[in-house]
């Protein structure tokens, strides 16, 4: 006898656990892990859908007791199998719930509604329907003899439009087909994302030689029984997205499909009107902003072959496609691929998961490849291709290291530093556009007492809060607000002010100095609803803008021809976050801020203000030098035993109760020291995390260093199991996280 361990119903959370079942035995020979059968379920055995997670010939409980499996389903659940066992990889490896795996990877849960068209038709011949009309009119029913005058005119009519337009209510409707005159025809209609058909045609551009040499090396490398991830490493500009599109039309050649993600909703807008302009409607879109029906729609038209690339973020990677052939990850090294949500999957892994148990393709592609990328290249479990050159041979921007320090000496005390607001006002003159991008949104990163240095923060979070223009304080977490202070809660001086470096101050300052100027903002308080990135950027992009001010969001992956100057405000700010990528992270930014200058046919410039104008992250970013800024970076990382060259894993725990919390975590972290092999673990903590609260919820976290991966994993295992037998857990909720 064989048993299948069972999830059922993952749309409510309380049935968080497997249930045990019998498999008869005329499906034995059939069943496998993945697939999805209907089961008996509750005390009134009422039929639902499961997913089997798990088979045994081994019995948890009294088998006179256990129920049985009633069928499979059709074979049309084949896909949907798929990424059922995916989600049973992600459990085991990244530690969660089988419920949280599958709400990941089938991300459309609710029922949703499928829109219909209606369309009324005349059910009889010209002739007929004539005669009826003069009866009718005859009779004075007008409101259905107009409509069906409408009907001999145009054929066939919207329902709606019929009964907004000509008075066609449901009574009229239901006498003309009583009376066997009209029909009422239902048709699916698909819920669109808004900007696929706008894009236009796009003309096939032909390769450059670098390009052509680069599609070859990985179709070469696909051509191997044992192919590897590819690691696309292009400079800026050097036309990464045109090597995706000749790759997927060789994989929509061979009637496979391709998955695209991309790190930003903003990049969306761009992306999405070039694939769709070579590819037309095989190419579809996921994003945050779409509806629920939307999203619907758009998987609907991916299971049933209707499209064969889809573009989207992170959770794309999930699109029910049955016959996967590439996933290309655009800008692998954005940290926006890192869910933090349970399970904390990297898109990247997962992908490679995915891939491999599909037979399909990985492909990354960056300018600025994240350190463990870039080292498994370098150690050859990924292939490294190189794209060295921009497109049409266009030259790097000149690039210029502002140190603020020096502008402060010479009494400048503006945002704007003198080289910056001369390279603005040429840009202007010679009707060429200026981006200019700083990493915060708002008005000021913090508001605090001049005189006892107190920094107004907010009480459900440990972070500062944030001045906003209304003269609101802002928690940029929990959403926490209160009017701004005129005295200090801990001194009562009146001497309170902003730390003013935020987006929206940056707007003023340009706005006095160059009246003159068009300005556009985009930041998170100005692409809060649907559609506010495509209205942004399409008119930036129509040059209906000199100036873009913005925050990460602007500097990734977009193309404007016409912008020859980008301007960083304040490097700094990501090189002083409490994280050992801070580095890493800050050349990655600036390089892609630079990179967008230039990339039509005017040379571009680039202006980096800084306090620390010597630093290696810096330096390296100014001339585009990936591997220099590796080398360094790869020293400090070994000496302190981070990721690439070791792996860590993180245990993040949250409550309400900090002396629980505090328990907890304590009684963990000796768990570990009793269960860890004898040398080569490091572990730090517990501590707060970099946030110590969050709307009222403390937490705090221990890290897991070690060189074999293997052994966090076995470590993460027991730990499981710890928490699960051990009732005092029960009121804290525990993640991990791998890096």
């Amino acid at each position: 006898m064989i048993y299948a361990d069972i999830i059922v119903d993952i749309s409510h959370e309380k049935v968080d656990r497997s249930f045990q079942y019998k498999v008869p035995q005329e499906l034995e020979g059939n069943i496998r892990m993945g697939m999805v059968v209907s089961v008996p379920f509750g005390n009134g055995n009422h039929e639902r859908k499961g997913y089997v997670i798990g088979l045994s010939d081994q019995a948890k409980f009294d088998i006179q007791k256990m129920k049985a499996i009633s069928s499979l389903c059709s074979d049309e659940e084949t896909t949907e199998s798929r990424l059922i066992a995916l989600a049973a990889w992600m459990k085991e490896y990244y530690g969660s719930t089988m419920i949280q795996a599958l709400k990941t990877v089938l991300p459309v849960k609710e029922k949703v509604k499928a829109k219909e068209k209606r369309m009324i038709c005349l059910d009889v011949e010209r002739k007929k329907a004539e005669e009826a009309v003069e009866e009718l009119e005859k009779g004075r029913c007008r409101a259905r003899a107009r409509l069906l005058r409408a009907l001999l005119e145009q054929g066939s009519l919207d329902y709606t439009a019929a009964s907004k337009d000509l008075g066609a209510n449901a009574s009229v409707l239901r006498s003309l087909t009583e009376q066997g005159l009209v029909r009422i025809e239902h048709s699916e209609v698909y819920r669109m994302p808004a900007g696929l058909k706008e894009s236009a045609q796009e003309e096939r551009q032909e390769l450059s030689p670098i390009q052509q040499s680069c599609v070859e090396q990985i179709q070469e490398e696909w051509k191997s029984s044992k192919a590897r991830p590819v690691l696309l490493f292009g400079v800026t500009g050097s036309g990464k997205t045109q090597v995706y599109m000749e790759l997927i039309e060789q994989v929509m050649a061979e009637g496979k499909q391709a998955i695209v993600l991309i790190p930003e909703i903003a990049l969306t807008y761009q992306t999405v009107r070039r694939f769709y302009g070579r590819f037309g409607e095989k190419v579809s879109v996921l994003n945050s902003r779409l509806s629920q029906g939307e999203r619907y729609d758009q998987f609907k038209r991916a299971k049933r072959g209707e499209i064969q690339v889809m573009v989207g973020p992170r959770s794309a990677l999930f699109t029910p496609f049955s016959h996967l052939g590439l996933i290309i990850i655009d800008e692998e090294h954005e940290q926006t691929y890192k869910s933090e949500n349970s399970p904390r999957y990297h898109a990247r892994e997962t992908a490679v998961k995915r891939a491999s148990m599909e037979g399909a393709r990985v492909l990354l592609g960056s300018a600025t490849p994240s350190m463990e990328s870039f080292s498994r290249a370098r150690t050859g479990e990924y292939a490294l291709v190189k794209l060295e050159a921009r497109f049409g041979e266009r030259p790097l921007p000149d690039v210029s290291i502002i140190d603020l320090r020096e502008e402060l000496k010479a009494g400048n005390r503006s945002v704007l530093s003198r080289k910056l607001k001369d390279s603005i006002e040429e840009r202007l003159s010679l009707g060429e556009q200026t981006m200019l991008f700083l990493n915060r949104r708002g008005y000021a990163g913090f508001v605090s007492c001049r005189s006892c240095g107190h920094v107004m923060k907010c009480p459900h979070c440990d972070v500062s809060l944030s001045e906003h223009n209304n003269g609101k304080l802002i928690c940029h977490y929990c959403g926490y607000e209160q009017r701004r202070t005129e005295k200090c809660s801990e001194c009562g001086s009146p001497f309170i002010g902003g730390f003013k470096a935020g987006t929206q101050q940056i707007e003023q300052v340009l706005e006095k100095a160059f009246p003159q100027a068009r300005i556009l903002r985009m930041d998170y308080d100005t692409t809060r609803n649907k559609g506010s990135y495509e209205r942004i950027l399409s008119a930036f992009a129509e040059n209906e803008a000199d100036i873009l001010v913005g925050t990460q969001m602007i500097v990734k992956g977009h193309d404007f021809p016409r912008v020859t100057l980008v301007g960083v405000i304040a490097a700094d700010l990501s090189l002083n976050e409490a994280d050992y990528r801070c580095a890493e992270r800050t050349f990655q930014l600036l390089t892609q801020a630079v990179g967008r200058s230039g990339r039509g046919i005017r040379k571009g410039e680039a202006v980096i203000q800084t306090y620390h104008p010597e630093h290696y992250s810096i330096q390296a970013s100014a001339v585009q030098d990936y591997e220099a800024f590796y080398k360094e970076e790869e020293s400090y990382r070994a000496m302190m035993d981070y990721p690439p060259f070791a792996h860590m894993l993180s245990v993040l725990a949250f409550g309400e109760d900090e002396t629980l919390l505090e328990q907890g975590m304590s009684y963990i972290a000796k768990f570990i020291r009793r269960i860890s092999p004898g040398g080569g673990l490091h572990m730090i903590g517990p501590a707060d995390a970099a946030v110590g609260k969050v709307n009222d919820v403390y937490r705090k976290v221990i890290y897991l260093k070690h060189k074999d991966e293997k052994i966090l994993n076995a470590i993460k295992d027991k730990l499981e199991r710890y928490i699960e037998i051990n009732s005092g857990f029960r009121k804290l909720y525990i993640q991990f996280d791998f890096s």
